[in-house]
């Protein structure tokens, strides 16, 4: 398909940087550079754990502590 594009001038770097290296046309430089950013897939960021001091007297993981700390608590 034949038509008329309006490129960046970044972009126009990119394709010539790709013509001269490849020894290949612009329109085919073009055709590369947009088949790689077709082909291009965001990579999720890997879940990481970022614990956080909350300033609690009892380790929350241990129900039978925080149960008892419950029962010691007056009641208002």
């Amino acid at each position: 398909m034949r038509t008329t594009l309006v490129l960046d001038d970044d972009v126009v770097a990119a394709a010539e940087q790709v013509r001269r290296a490849r020894g290949c046309g612009l329109s085919e430089a073009v055709n590369l550079l947009a088949r790689r950013g077709l082909a291009y897939r965001d990579r999720p960021t890997p879940y990481r754990h970022r614990p956080a001091h909350l300033g609690l007297k009892v380790d929350v993981a241990n129900v039978a502590d925080v149960l008892e700390l419950l029962d010691e608590t007056p009641d208002a």
